[in-house]
């Protein structure tokens, strides 16, 4: 009776574990090509319960096989189409779902998960769930238009961007227009994204995108425009309360504050070339106005060529007529100390008084 009973709790108890560790997944799924797509498959992690081995397998219209093993050794992928395409995460005890990428008309088939539990008694428990997948292609549909943090009223300055989304197979291409007045089109740019390092204030206009892949003829989906704003906002201040409770002005700069100190050290600038161009000038005429200290002072020295006549003929007795005033000699030269010389001349003028009278001597 007792061998009964524990046979009966130990059946109880597998049935239970049996129903935590059963596997979860959709029936069929509808995949876009040349996308990714998740394969689910899930369970409960139940303790005493190990997970052994993880196998998902494909079964294809011609062909069948093992794409991916995990167990002890680590992980393993079998068919050399899914390399580099498929994974499945470690992180997350209890999820092995099976993700593809880039994902191709021919991978379309009946996928397997099956996963094998050791219990603690050494028996094992498998478990497997199967996925339909169809591979579609798929057009690209209206893309929406996403602005950046700044939104869609931007300062004049600021760099933005706006973003094009759409969804579809891909590759799906992007391109940005911006309507003019007249009702014409201006092509912006190719890409997923259209972006302004610093926006001006002509920047600002109506904008749209266009997203287009190769399924459908390859016709494009437009988005709805949108009206981007660039201000150029003049300068703000707010008061700010600090814990004290004392109010004080908080600035807030905007474009116009960087124009305005730019034009400030400017006229900075030029007021201080200038100041410099008078002073220089004044300097300049002072140093040519100025007699140097150094300029040289000339005196006139008087050489009586009467006297020396005089002097000469004195010994003979000859007269002779005296020489006109006008043959007068007169030398410049520096006068350098010569205060003590002429008044040496001075003196010998007034103490030597013959030096100008005239003798007449004998003739005979």
């Amino acid at each position: 009776m007792g061998m009964l009973l524990r046979a009966a709790v130990l059946l109880s108890s597998l049935l239970l574990c049996s129903a935590f560790l059963d596997l979860s997944g959709p029936s069929e799924i509808k995949a876009v090509w040349k996308g990714p797509i998740t394969l689910p498959c899930a369970y409960v992690p139940v303790e005493d319960f190990v997970q052994q081995t993880l196998t998902w397998s494909v079964a294809h219209d011609q062909s069948s096989g093992t794409i991916f093993r995990r167990d002890g050794s680590g992980d393993h992928v079998f068919l050399s189409e899914y390399r580099d395409r498929v994974s499945v995460p470690k992180d997350t005890p209890g999820n092995v779902s099976l993700v593809i990428l880039n994902l191709e008309i021919s991978d379309r088939g009946t996928y397997t998960c099956q996963v094998t539990w050791r219990a603690s008694n050494n028996s094992l428990i498998s478990k497997e769930t199967m996925t339909k997948v169809e591979v579609v292609k798929v057009a690209a549909t209206k893309p929406v238009i996403r602005a950046g943090q700044l939104g869609l009223t931007v300062p004049a300055g600021a760099s933005t961007s706006l973003t094009c989304e759409a969804s579809g197979s891909p590759p799906i291409s992007y391109r940005w227009f911006r309507s003019s007045p007249g009702g014409k089109v201006l092509l912006q740019s190719s890409g997923a994204q259209l972006a302004w390092d610093s926006l001006r204030p002509s920047d600002s206009g109506t904008y749209f995108c266009e997203a287009a892949n190769r399924v459908g003829a390859g016709v494009a989906q437009q988005s709805d425009a949108v009206q981007l704003t660039v201000t150029d906002l003049p300068i703000t201040v707010t008061a700010v309360t600090s814990k004290s409770g004392v109010e004080y002005p908080e600035r807030n700069y905007t474009t116009q504050d960087f124009q305005r100190t730019g034009l400030s050290l400017y006229l900075v600038v030029l007021i201080a070339v200038v100041c410099g161009a008078v002073v220089f000038l004044v300097i300049f005429l002072i140093i040519c106005i100025r007699k140097p200290k150094d300029a040289q002072v000339y005196d006139v020295k008087l050489h009586n060529s009467r006297a020396a006549a005089s002097s000469r003929h004195e010994s003979t007795g000859h007269y002779e007529e005296p020489i006109s005033f006008t043959e007068n000699n007169y030398v410049m030269e520096p006068m350098e100390n010569k205060g003590a010389e002429v008044n040496k001349n001075v003196s010998d003028c007034v103490g030597n008084p013959q030096e100008h009278e005239y003798e007449v001597g004998d003739t005979s």
